[in-house]
């Protein structure tokens, strides 16, 4: 990841990048050059929006403007993207700031702006990027916090960017040992195989696939943490869809369907590197969906961790199965104040809200608040929909409890209030986040880079920040 720094010099040997408001006000005096700056900056109204100066300056070499728009935090940060995306990954730069910044999202939108996938051809930005301001003392702690979550977002992007040949439950399982490794106060468990025997719902997914599932639990545990949230996320390395095997369309992008385990492992090990006073539990269920000798058929039962039985209508319903063992686990183990879980669960919540909002479900109003807000802030937008009762009928099986996938239309609602059930009183205090839209861009746009997203790491991230604040 390329160094930012707070700087309060002019540097002249780096190109200059002036912010320019919809009052297209400068925040310096630049003496000769000004006014024609100004002149160029006018009708700059967009967040985002580049313009060179047209000529060589004696002072700067370089020299160019990116609106800021309104100037709030999605401007400063889609300001940050495309500042990245404007120059050469090698051009030094110095942006000038002046006394109204959104720093951390100004930082942000930088960072994210520049990821590259780890493994990709193309070069990351490696030249360094100076912030010049008259205070620099006053966002240092912005800016760190802006690093925490860009270093989160990179994290999630990559793991779900992986190729599916590589990305396996023990490769991803691996990566997440490794991260946590480096972190002081983070430890991670690992069950596998017998350990799984009340699992039903996980080994059933993974049962056809030559990579045994297994399920990653990963805690963020400091001294005197008053509040214990439990994160769980959906972690299936490959979705073929099983004996309902999906479409070729369809199954092309499935390495992404553990965004949901990437952004809650993200989201705990940035609270560790901000020693956030929050204890922190992730749950990864992980396994691989394959058509097999061994697949788990539609038709059949399956017990789940809590005691609890499925009808399975659809082995491409597989998400909420491995879902429900470990928010079972959660719910009877882990006495957490707040449940969330996050995945990339129904086609039915991209249908109904695009590729840039996720469906929010929670009895809680004031977490749904506060996941709201958390998401706001960060950028990744979300949508409460509803959980009424009397669509529960819709579970209805002949044969166990329930079954996993309704027929009668409303499936995102269906799916959370199928998972709902193995909460028992917890549902109180619970939120499912369903993202499958917001997973993945088709094109680069404002901070996201095309790909694999790394949705949900940002937000979570700032609610656990809240609940510390």
């Amino acid at each position: 990841m390329f160094p930012l720094l707070l700087t309060d010099q002019l540097d002249d040997e780096r190109t200059w990048v002036f912010p320019i408001g919809i009052s297209g006000s400068l925040s310096h005096d630049l003496g000769e050059i000004e006014a024609e700056i100004a002149a160029l900056a006018e009708g700059l109204d967009k967040a985002g929006e580049i313009r060179l100066f047209p000529r060589p300056l004696r002072r700067p070499a370089k020299a160019l403007l990116v609106g800021i728009g309104a100037g709030d935090e999605s401007d400063w940060r889609a300001a940050g993207a495309a500042i990245s995306r404007a120059v050469s990954d090698n051009e030094p730069l110095q942006i000038m700031l002046g006394e109204q910044v959104a720093m951390r999202a100004l930082a942000e939108g930088l960072w994210l702006g520049g990821y590259r996938y780890r493994d990709a051809r193309e070069e990351p930005r490696s030249a360094e990027i100076q912030l010049m301001t008259t205070t620099p003392q006053a966002y240092a702690e912005s800016l760190a916090r802006a690093h925490t979550t860009a270093v989160a977002a990179w994290f999630a992007r990559d793991l779900a960017n992986a190729p599916a040949s590589l990305k396996n439950p023990d490769w991803l399982a691996e990566e997440i040992v490794g991260a946590a490794a480096k972190r002081t106060g983070v430890t991670v468990r690992i069950r596998t195989g017998a350990e799984l025997e009340r699992f039903g719902g996980l080994r059933a997914v993974g049962a056809a696939s030559k990579f045994p599932p297994c399920l990653v639990e990963m805690s963020w545990h400091p001294a005197g943490a008053t509040t214990h949230v439990a994160l769980v996320g959906k972690g299936i390395t490959f979705d073929s869809g099983g004996i309902s095997i999906k479409t070729r369309p369809g199954m092309k992008n499935m390495k992404i369907d553990m965004s949901g385990a990437a952004a809650v492992a993200a989201a705990t090990l940035g609270a560790a590197d901000l020693n956030l006073p929050v204890r922190v539990t992730a749950l990864l269920p992980l396994a691989e969906n394959a058509v097999g000798a061994a697949a788990y058929r539609p038709g059949d039962v399956l017990t789940h961790y809590d005691g609890s039985t499925t009808e399975t209508t659809n082995s491409d319903a597989e998400g909420r199965l491995v879902l429900a063992d470990a928010l079972g686990y959660a719910a009877a183990e882990l006495s957490a104040d707040v449940i969330v879980d996050v995945a990339t669960l129904t086609g039915a919540a991209e249908i109904a809200l695009g590729t840039r909002i996720a469906a929010l479900f929670s009895h809680d109003d004031e977490l749904a608040g506060a996941l709201t807000e958390a998401g706001r802030s960060a950028g990744e937008a979300m949508w409460r929909l509803p959980l009424p009762d009397d669509y529960r009928e819709y579970l209805r099986s002949e044969v166990a409890d329930r079954h996993s996938s309704p027929t009668r239309g409303a499936g995102a609602v269906a799916a959370a209030l199928y998972l709902s059930e193995f909460l028992g009183d917890q549902a109180a205090n619970w939120a499912h986040i369903d993202m499958a839209g917001p997973s993945w861009a088709a094109e680069t746009d404002l901070e996201i880079t095309r790909g694999a997203t790394g949705w949900g790491a940002r937000t979570l991230l700032r609610y656990l920040e809240g609940l510390s604040a």
